[in-house]
């Protein structure tokens, strides 16, 4: 129970932080609107970094059912923890997307455009071409779960400079690959905010592009679980 409540708290925290600046930057009447790119890339790298200070020491700051099921694959979480992971981080995602809905809610009413507000909860690419929209997801997670892995080992002791490296490493993928798909890597911080749009953003005739969804669901699974395999069979050090 201790890990899903500090995952839910985490991956809310994570969706507050980074929906939230989708929001502010894009959304008409806000005072940030048209802070463009490099406030999203750094303020989605901080989303990430903040709640993994917090809660790095209980459950290893997840947020990410990619980054849970990859673990999972090469022992570094048991088996009977995944459960409370995943819905921890589904549920999470899902609340800090309602929250935001509130706080944003004269916001949302004032943007008419649906791809604008869907925009601000999930990704969506820029390109609408199946294969290579997996891919994009694939390869953004691979490297995610890569450095991640990498880091992790390098940077040891309670100081907490791996959870600052999440942060680069976020940012620097954002300022790579974003403009492909969104960079979602993450389930929890794209269906879980999709379904929130779909049921609670203001607005008629709201399109939260299922068609589309299932993209950033599986295809980060993919790539974390490959990026976990590749990592563990390079002979570090050797």
């Amino acid at each position: 129970m201790n890990i899903l409540v500090c995952e839910l708290v985490g991956t809310m925290l994570l969706v507050l932080l980074g929906d939230g600046v989708c929001m502010n930057i894009n959304l008409n009447k806000s005072g940030q609107k048209g802070g463009g790119a490099c406030l999203c890339g750094i303020g989605w790298g901080l989303a990430v970094m903040v709640p993994a200070f917090i809660f790095g020491k209980a459950t290893g700051a997840h947020f990410n059912p990619a980054v849970t099921i990859a673990l999972a694959v090469n022992g570094s979480v048991p088996a009977s923890s995944v459960p409370f992971y995943l819905i921890g981080e589904m549920c999470g995602g899902f609340i800090g997307a309602v929250i935001l809905t509130i706080m944003y809610h004269d916001h949302l009413e004032a943007t008419p455009e649906n791809d604008v507000k869907r925009g601000c909860y999930c990704t969506a690419p820029s390109i609408r071409n199946t294969g290579l929209n997996f891919f994009s997801e694939f390869v953004d997670s691979f490297v995610l779960m890569f450095a991640i892995l990498g880091i992790g080992q390098t940077v040891a002791g309670d100081s907490g400079l791996n959870y600052v490296f999440v942060w680069a490493i976020i940012t620097a993928i954002g300022m790579s690959f974003g403009g492909v798909t969104g960079y979602a890597m993450n389930a929890a911080r794209d269906l879980s905010p999709r379904l929130a749009f779909a049921l609670f953003c203001p607005g008629d005739n709201k399109d939260p592009d299922w068609g589309y969804a299932w993209i950033p669901v599986v295809a980060p699974i993919c790539g974390t679980v490959f990026a976990a395999i590749v990592y563990g069979i390079i002979p570090f050090g050797a």
